[in-house]
């Protein structure tokens, strides 16, 4: 179990706010293989006051997704708080997180995202103020630091945990580090001593040891995927069944891969329609073969394709052409 504020999710595992995949169509997918708690991908606090119509489609939350986390970013203190009161009051999301992570220079550019993480008391004073001014829980995720010469993450979880915040999520990477070298999980560890709001790791788990590792190594409450999860449900499915069973399930077969795929194509074509879905689609698929026979031959085809129906053919012919193998070499 995880508890943040009132809301209780039933497990330990979390899935991280990826930009561009979050939507509700992966965020489904990943409740219905037993994620604890998804969270989707960010929003900006400007956009939501702007009415910008693309942006409140982004803030929808199917009930089946419950608890869910509503990510939004900004880099001063008013239109946060009246970002924060519009998911607050016009949303059915159970928590509202605030973007502290984000190493993107785009978003940095405009003191948001990782950019707090150099001011703590600008943390503290901003996170008061907006838990303040909502009734659901208010959480942050944060990187351990901008550099290694500004890791201020002690400090910065304790300025949340002093504003109000119910949880904080922290990533082991610097600012500078983007998403290359090693997340520091023994800076986690310090975090999680340092407060006693819950406290989620995230960052190197890519198997369900590695999430028990963290869990082990650094006492935090909750463990959040991000990468290891794209095109990939099963990892948020087998950690779970690991973590509370020690249980280890067996790795999809290539038919369970394209099933839940082709799931999920159909969800984002519902939710974006087709031209829209089938695009965005062929980053997913990428994820989804990975580690496949053959699958390099049928990406270039699917970088290509813009129908949906070509889309699924394609990948049953794959899948056929597989079974044949399967069938020749036994």
């Amino acid at each position: 179990m995880l508890t943040i504020g009132n809301v209780t999710a039933p497990n330990k595992v979390v899935l991280a706010p990826m930009a561009g995949v979050c939507n509700p169509a992966f965020r489904l997918i990943a409740k219905e293989f037993g994620c604890g708690l998804v969270c989707a991908e960010m929003v900006s606090d400007k956009a939501i006051l702007h009415g910008n119509h693309r942006t409140l489609e982004m803030l929808y939350v199917d009930e089946r997704e419950k608890p869910l986390s509503l990510q939004i970013f900004g880099g001063d203190t008013e239109s946060l708080v009246e970002a924060a009161k519009y998911v607050d009051q016009h949303t059915n999301a159970d928590i509202i997180d605030i973007n502290m992570g984000c190493p993107v220079p785009k978003i940095t550019k405009c003191d948001a995202g990782a950019r707090w993480l150099l001011d703590p008391d600008k943390i503290e004073q901003m996170v008061s103020t907006v838990s303040r001014s909502v009734s659901k829980p208010l959480t942050v995720k944060m990187r351990i630091g901008w550099d290694d010469d500004h890791i201020y993450a002690v400090r910065n979880a304790k300025a949340v945990e002093n504003g109000g915040g119910a949880a904080v999520s922290v990533h082991g990477r610097t600012r500078v580090q983007m998403y290359t070298g090693h997340a520091n999980w023994d800076i986690i560890k310090e975090v999680k001593e340092a407060v006693s709001i819950p406290v989620i790791g995230n960052g190197d788990v890519f198997t369900p040891e590695d999430a028990k590792r963290m869990l082990d190594q650094t006492g935090v409450d909750g463990v959040m995927i991000g990468r290891a999860a794209l095109g990939n449900p099963w990892m948020l499915y087998r950690t779970i069944q690991y973590l509370t069973k020690g249980e280890l399930p067996p790795e999809p077969s290539a038919q369970e891969k394209i099933r839940i795929a082709v799931l999920h194509l159909d969800r984002l074509t519902a939710l974006k329609g087709e031209a829209v879905a089938v695009k965005e689609m062929r980053k997913h698929l990428a994820w989804y073969l990975k580690g496949l026979h053959g699958a390099a031959r049928i990406k270039d085809a699917i970088m290509e394709q813009t129908k949906r129906d070509a889309m699924v053919q394609l990948l049953t012919d794959f899948i056929e052409s597989l079974d044949q193998r399967e069938t020749t070499v036994h």
